[in-house]
């Protein structure tokens, strides 16, 4: 708890620091990204509008519909004792990763106000549910943004950005083990601009949410702070650090940290099981680094859980990636909420261009052994590339090399992926 006392004392600090007289001057909207949104990331639309029948301005509020789906395709090649850990695999196999709608708008009022609703389909749990739901107030006092409803935690850059815009096809596996996608409650989102400093607060309940499968927490509270020590007047260049945590109760005193390989149509390849327990934390830390077309990127976490009856244990893991786009856009950074964006195109296929062409290097480590738990260990390496057809459109062609050690036996897996994407 001692690093979430640390994040609120200095949010007191900040909040309680009167506002600069003149805002530093923005950089320009191709790098740096300063504007909110209602929902955050989940909320976002292309910067290249296809339509316009999707959006009104009505006498209350304005509206913008918009969806998107995502399919993936996968076949692997397993060695002998992959086989033995992982008999059941579907090889090959073919699925809706994603179909979502999202609506959001602007209230007409004198203090920003807004709100959104997303309904999705998810294809690991084969189920409909909400996304990102209900209502963000701007607070200009206190240089942030309130939001009541359906979110996201706010813990890790990963886990805020819109999944159709992460660089890989998937998040990392220590990320999905330790942190849930979405909650129900109260956060607070600002950025101090003379410090550069982000941070995020969250008080979450499972109220509503019971059985919903994110809902693995009873009650949580969430905590980032982050920080731009570079900052480029031009904005092509930035830095950003950030430190986080999660402190919370296991939904009904039992949890079951456990990720996938890297594709959501295939098995689980690390399970601790599901335990009692009566309380946890996860600490992190994330660093991220852009000059014009390249990124670096790394997060690493840390969960302590508290077994009923037992010692604590501590399961850990995190990753690394490095991009490049090869055609020279610049992936913008939305400065407001601590995230990057979509990559845009400097010039689309549809306008007779190349696209953006990203090609992208990542490698992922999670630990699940810990006393007598053995959840496994796996780290996989992945290249792929992706093809920014437009703002609308995006293809995957991955390729990725898993080792997983676990039941006495070290087992590797090649996984052979392609995902096609559409927005609006």
């Amino acid at each position: 708890m001692r690093l979430a006392q640390l994040l609120v004392l200095i949010a007191l600090l900040l909040a309680s620091t009167p506002l600069p007289s003149r805002a530093d001057p923005a950089p320009p909207d191709s790098t740096i990204d300063t504007t909110v949104e209602a929902g955050e990331a989940d909320a976002e639309e292309p910067r290249r509008k296809l339509v316009k029948w999707n959006e009104y301005d009505g006498p209350i509020s304005t509206l913008r519909f918009g969806g998107g789906f995502l399919v993936d395709f996968v076949t692997y090649a397993q060695d002998d004792e992959s086989k033995e850990q992982l008999p059941n695999v579907e090889n090959p196999d073919v699925g809706l990763r994603d179909f979502r709608l999202l609506f959001k708008g602007k209230f007409k009022t004198k203090r920003p106000f807004s709100w959104t609703l997303g309904y999705m389909y998810d294809g690991a749990d084969d189920d409909w549910r909400f996304r990102q739901t209900g209502f963000i107030v701007g607070v200009p006092e206190l240089s942030g943004n309130f939001f009541l409803g359906r979110t996201k935690e706010g813990y890790s850059m990963i886990k805020v950005m819109v999944g159709y815009h992460g660089w890989t096809n998937e998040r990392s596996p220590a990320s999905d083990a330790f942190i849930p996608i979405l909650a129900d409650g109260l956060k607070y989102f600002g950025y101090y601009e003379k410090p550069r400093v982000y941070l995020s607060l969250g008080a979450y309940t499972d109220e509503l949410t019971e059985d919903e499968q994110f809902a693995t927490a009873d009650n949580q509270l969430v905590a980032r702070l982050g920080w731009l020590p570079r900052l480029s007047e031009d904005g092509n260049e930035m830095l950003f650090v950030a430190a986080m945590t999660r402190d919370f109760e296991p939904d009904e005193g039992f949890i079951q940290p456990r990720a996938r390989g890297g594709s959501y149509l295939g098995p689980y390849f690390i399970d601790a099981g599901k335990f009692a327990s009566d309380h946890g934390r996860t600490d992190g830390v994330e660093a991220f680094y852009r000059k014009g077309p390249w990124l670096f990127g790394t997060e690493y976490h840390w969960q302590n859980l508290a077994p009923v009856g037992e010692g604590d244990v501590l399961f850990h893991g995190g990753d690394a990636v490095l991009t490049w786009n090869i055609t020279g856009e610049t992936r913008p950074y939305n400065i407001k909420g601590a995230y990057f964006e979509a990559v845009s195109p400097n010039k689309t296929v549809f306008e007779g261009g190349p696209g953006a062409w990203e090609a992208v290097l990542h490698v992922s480590y999670t630990d699940l052994d810990s006393g007598h738990f053995q959840g496994g260990k796996y780290w996989r390496l992945t290249p792929m590339v992706n093809w920014h057809m437009s703002d609308n459109l995006r293809l995957e062609f991955t390729y990725g090399y898993g080792e997983l050690d676990r039941f006495d036996l070290t087992g590797g897996t090649q996984f052979f992926q392609a995902r096609i994407q559409t927005s609006l």
